[in-house]
């Protein structure tokens, strides 16, 4: 198929971008990367009247420090966030959530600010960031705001964005001294994840604190705190016992529908099953000298 009609513009200032896509109201989107937006535009299941490329813009992509954390530019290609040294240093679980992006095409082409607007329930980005508690920076036309993770994504393909918003950055903070895991379950590698969960545990006074985090992906409407399961974390240590009553409490609230690619209680087993694969890997991680 092809898409309906719109106008295009490719401003070359971030300024500019803000002032046109505000113009547009509802009716605009950012173009980013393309992997997510091109396709839903051939199927016309998005009619834009206004299309802002961004691919123009200066300042927007590259890795910096932040602190003890990292800052990562919208604009940054998926690819280049997934190999910087700063982010596999400093958020190696955003590092390990983009490797299971697509392929190295897709990641080449796709930025990690795309992927965190697109705000796809199955998106692996997405998953890492709240589970890093990310805060992302929004830039419009009544200026600069930051939302945190936790708050941004807030349902299918819908964030906390308002219209004329252009996401300019995120950053994370750091991760050192934590234990961290990614995984996910796919009929392929580089399809779609069935579920997939991103831990993060961290210890206070030997015993698991509040920082800990468990997100869980493909099963909701959004990707998903498993708040159920961390509580079943704060204040015990990270023994085998307490990591498998957390895990078997990870699809609590969640209410999958069933599909061609499994029944719900399928993908409850799933996403208890990548919890307790996650929570193993980032107890290892934790526990290492």
């Amino acid at each position: 198929m092809k898409p309906v009609d719109f106008d295009y513009v490719a401003p070359p200032v971030l300024e500019e971008a803000v002032a046109v896509l505000a113009s547009a109201g509802e009716d605009g989107r950012v173009l980013a990367g393309g992997q997510s937006l091109i396709p839903l535009l051939n199927l016309r299941l998005v009619r834009p009247r206004l299309l802002v490329d961004l691919r123009r813009l200066t300042g927007l992509a590259g890795v910096r420090a932040a602190g003890d954390g990292v800052a990562i530019g919208a604009m940054t290609r998926q690819a280049d966030a997934e190999t910087a040294p700063l982010v596999r240093e400093r958020a190696p679980l955003l590092a390990a959530a983009l490797a299971h992006v697509g392929h190295p095409a897709i990641r080449f082409r796709g930025t990690v600010g795309g992927s965190l607007a697109h705000a796809d329930p199955l998106a692996e980005v997405p998953a890492a960031a709240l589970a890093l508690d990310a805060t992302l920076t929004l830039t419009g036309p009544d200026g600069v705001r930051r939302v945190a993770a936790e708050d941004f994504f807030q349902g299918f393909l819908a964030t906390a964005a308002a219209p004329g918003e252009i996401l300019t950055e995120i950053e994370i903070p750091a991760c050192a001294g934590r234990g961290w895991a990614f995984v996910e379950f796919s009929r392929r590698h580089g399809d779609f994840a069935l579920a997939g969960a991103a831990v993060v545990l961290a210890l206070q006074d030997g015993r698991l604190g509040p920082a800990s985090r468990i997100v869980v992906l493909g099963s909701a409407d959004r990707c998903h705190r498993a708040r159920a399961a961390e509580a079943r974390l704060h204040g015990e240590p990270p023994t085998a016992s307490v990591l498998d009553a957390a895990a078997a409490v990870a699809d609590a609230g969640l209410e999958p529908a069933s599909d061609v690619h499994g029944s719900a209680e399928y993908r409850r087993h799933l996403v208890r099953t990548m919890t307790a694969r996650a929570l193993g890997l980032a107890a290892a991680r934790l526990a290492a000298p």
